[in-house]
């Protein structure tokens, strides 16, 4: 398969990174093979894939800008197809309608969500709709003095979207129809004070929302229905007694339905939980450390045998084995040495 990395490339990102990387992966021998660069981006820090896997669509940390790029399934190189302004400042993620004709996107700096048409080969129009996110910040003064949107994520019916906001500790329900975004009649829920809402993931099979709080270090399980949700549950991410700063940062449900994963800063493991069969409640199953500094993403593999993290400060992505009866994690050894990694992506090949 190939990988496609990106992450931090400028200073007032502390990245040393250096574009997006475009990698062909062994996944018997599990060997990284370097491909192509793409250079003259500034962090690349975040990829959404088409369905077919021939566009990438990559938000541009601390910028304003998202870049289109065609995917050649046969060596896995990439092209520039265009960039288009976002209307946001530190788009920090982005997420494509079921139609594949609109790309919603989460600036977080400036507190608003953006639509974004796309043309028929793929290429970015111009904002259509920006909608301003209204709320109360948090407590924290630094991480919550407005609104910071942190993800966008479709719920599986294709009809929703569901938008976890750090600054104002809550989490926002949206309607998609006819490529513009309405307020669910529930419209947000709210979180406990300073938990600060960041990424979310649907149970696959569930009508249930996790949702990890990056400075709680916690995830909320909610019971999901039509552009609403009911919390059922809080847990922490840490082990008791754990006083050193952490912040959580991504979160994956595996594909089973029987795990899900979250990442913590600070403690830098993989926390593993496993998952009521009925429920979807949570229990804390145990945690695995990454191998290095800062793992602000991580991703499973198009099969869920492998996890792969990108440790943003350690300057590496560290690749564990899934035991496929228990969920936990495995090290492989390999460490492939990248800047400043905060995206993976794989395609297969045509």
């Amino acid at each position: 398969m190939f990988a496609y990395v990106g992450g931090y490339t400028t200073p007032d990102r502390d990245g040393r990174g250096n574009g997006i990387n475009v990698y062909r992966v062994d996944e018997v021998s599990a060997g990284w093979t370097h491909l192509q660069r793409v250079g003259g981006l500034d962090n690349p820090a975040l990829f959404t894939l088409n369905r077919d896997q021939t566009r990438l669509y990559s938000v541009h940390g601390g910028r304003n800008l998202i870049s289109a790029f065609a995917i050649d399934r046969q060596t896995g190189s990439l092209t520039l197809l265009n960039q288009q302004d976002c209307q946001g400042s530190n788009p920090v993620d982005s997420a494509l309608d079921p139609s594949e004709r609109f790309l919603i996107v989460a600036n977080y700096a400036s507190g608003a969500v953006a639509v974004m048409p796309l043309a028929p080969d793929g290429r970015l129009q111009p904002v259509s709709q920006l909608v301003q996110l209204e709320g109360t910040p948090g407590p924290d003064p630094q991480e919550q003095s407005s609104s910071h949107p942190h993800a966008v994520v479709f719920d599986p019916t294709g009809q929703f979207v569901v938008v976890p906001d750090k600054g104002f500790d809550c989490t926002f329900f949206f309607r998609f129809q006819h490529g513009r975004l309405t307020p669910t009649q529930q419209s947000h829920i709210v979180s406990a004070a300073s938990a600060a809402p960041r990424h979310a993931a649907f149970h696959p099979t569930l009508a249930v929302l996790y949702v990890n709080n990056e400075l709680d270090s916690t995830v909320t399980v909610l019971d999901w229905t039509a552009g609403g949700a009911t919390e059922r549950q809080v847990i922490s991410t840490l082990l008791a007694g754990y006083a050193a700063r952490n912040t959580t940062a991504e979160i994956v449900a595996s594909p089973c339905g029987r795990h899900l994963y979250v990442s913590n800063r600070g403690q830098d493991n993989i926390v593993q939980f496993v998952i009521a069969r009925d429920s979807g409640l949570l229990t804390y199953a145990g945690n695995f450390p990454t191998g290095g500094a800062k793992p602000r993403f991580f991703t499973l593999g198009p099969r869920a045998k492998h996890l792969y993290v990108a440790n943003q400060d350690s300057d590496e992505i560290t690749v564990f084995h899934i035991d496929q009866a228990s969920g936990s994690l495995i090290p492989t050894g390999v460490r492939v040495s990248v800047g400043s990694p905060s995206a993976i992506s794989f395609v297969t090949p045509s």
